[in-house]
C-alpha cells in the first residue's frame, strides 16, 4: 500500500539516547533542557531570530489570534486546512474569506483592501502547500489600514523568500511540527514573532500567563512542548537535509513524467526557496480527478485530496461563494511523497495517472 505520506522515523537508538537525558534529568515538560536546545538548534537551522516551541500547531493560531484578533473581522483564506477557520472561530473572531489566486493557491492580496470594514482587526493567510504569500502587498495594506497579520506557515519549514525564512514575515508567524510534516516532532508546533512586546505576550499565553510560580502577567493556557517532544525533534533534526533530497527526487521524477498537458502544477513564487512539503496536481474536473482517484485506490495507492472542500463552504463559517477556491478544491488531488518512496513506486503512479489521462 501506498499513502499520501509517511512519517519519517530517526534510528530508534538516537531517539532512546535524547530520552535517556530526560531520565537522567528526571524532567518531562515546563521548558526542560531539551525543548531549549532545541529551540535553539532549530533558531540556527532556520536562520531565525526567535521561536517559541508549542504542543501543536494549531495552538499557535489561536492564541496569535487571542492577542491579535480583538473578536472582530478577520480576513482569510478559503483554501486551507480547517484548522485556519476553525481557530477564527473558537477565539469568537469572525472570519471573512477572500479568494485565491488561481496558480500560486495563496491568498489573492489583490481582492484583501475590498474585504477590508471597520470591523477588520487582522488578516490571516496561509503560505499554501509552503508556497509563500504576496507578502510584501499583504504588509503594505495591513500598514495603510492598522491591521495584524498572522501567517499559518504550517507547510513552510525551512523555506525561503527573498533569501529570508519566510517565518520571519508578518506579526506572527506559526508552523506545525506534527508527524506528517517535514520536519517533527510527533506532535507539535511553534510560533515566530519579532517584535519584543508581541513576543513576550505570545510566551506568557502559552504558559497559563505565568510570571515566576505565583505571579502572572495575564491569561494564559497550557501549550508548552514536553521533552519526549523535544528528544524527537532532536533526533530528526540532523536529518532535514536527507529528508529534502529524497522528497526533492521525488517531486523530480514526477515533474519529468506526468502529463502536464492535461493536469496543472501548483506555480512556486518566484524567489522562493521551497521545501517539497506536497505534491498537488489541479485537474480539468472534478469527474476526472474521481477517475484517478478510483484508479489509484484500486492499484492500493491514496492519494488526498487536500484541501478539501473550500473553507467557506463549513457550516459555522457562514462564507460567500468563492469561486476560484472552490474550482480548486474540487479538482486538487496531492500524490504520495515521503521518504523511502521508491523510485518504481513513483513511475507506478506516473503511469495509472497517464493511463486514466490520456
Amino acid at each position: 500500500m501506498i499513502t499520501v505520506t509517511k512519517t519519517f522515523f530517526p534510528p530508534l537508538a538516537e531517539y532512546e539516547k535524547q530520552l535517556q537525558r530526560i531520565w537522567k534529568n528526571d524532567w518531562l515538560t515546563n521548558r526542560g533542557e531539551l525543548v531549549l536546545e532545541l529551540e535553539e538548534k532549530l533558531k540556527t537551522h532556520l536562520n531565525t531570530s526567535n521561536i517559541i516551541l508549542m504542543t501543536n500547531g494549531t495552538l499557535p493560531i489561536q492564541i496569535a489570534l487571542k492577542i491579535l484578533g480583538n473578536k472582530g473581522e478577520v480576513i482569510t483564506t478559503p483554501f486551507s486546512y480547517v484548522a485556519t477557520t476553525s481557530s477564527i472561530v473558537w477565539e469568537n473572531c469572525t472570519p471573512v474569506f477572500v479568494d485565491i489566486h488561481p496558480e500560486y493557491l495563496t491568498i489573492d492580496e489583490s481582492k484583501i483592501e475590498a474585504a477590508i470594514t471597520e470591523k477588520t482587526t487582522a488578516i490571516l493567510a496561509t503560505h499554501v502547500f509552503g508556497n509563500p504569500c504576496h507578502v510584501e502587498a499583504i504588509e503594505a495594506i495591513a500598514k495603510k489600514h492598522n491591521l495584524s497579520v498572522i501567517y499559518d506557515a504550517a507547510h513552510s519549514f525551512g523555506v525561503t523568500y527573498n533569501n529570508k525564512s519566510v517565518f520571519e514575515y508578518g506579526d506572527v508567524s506559526t508552523c506545525s511540527f506534527h508527524a506528517t510534516k517535514l520536519f517533527h516532532t510527533g506532535e507539535g508546533g511553534a510560533v515566530f514573532c519579532n517584535n519584543t512586546e508581541l513576543h513576550h505576550k505570545l510566551f506568557y499565553s502559552h504558559n497559563f500567563g505565568h510570571n515566576g510560580p505565583t505571579d502572572f502577567f495575564g491569561v494564559g493556557i497550557n501549550a508548552k512542548m514536553s521533552e519526549l517532544q523535544g528528544a524527537m525533534g532532536l533526533s530528526v533534526l540532523p536529518y532535514m537535509d536527507t529528508i529534502v533530497s529524497s522528497r526533492k527526487k521525488v517531486v523530480d521524477l514526477y515533474n519529468a513524467h506526468l502529463n502536464f498537458n492535461i493536469i496543472k502544477r501548483l506555480k512556486i513564487r518566484e524567489n522562493t526557496q521551497w521545501n517539497y512539503s506536497y505534491y498537488p496536481i489541479i485537474f480539468e474536473s472534478e469527474s476526472v480527478l474521481l477517475e484517478v482517484l478510483k484508479m489509484l485506490n484500486t492499484n492500493e495507492i491514496f492519494p488526498r485530496r487536500y484541501f478539501y472542500p473550500s473553507l467557506n463552504n463549513l457550516s459555522y463559517a457562514n462564507g460567500n461563494v468563492m469561486p476560484i477556491s472552490e474550482s480548486i478544491a474540487s479538482r486538487i488531488l496531492c500524490l504520495p511523497l515521503y521518504v523511502g518512496l521508491e523510485d518504481t513506486q513513483v513511475e507506478k503512479i506516473i503511469s495509472l495517472i497517464n493511463k486514466v489521462l490520456c
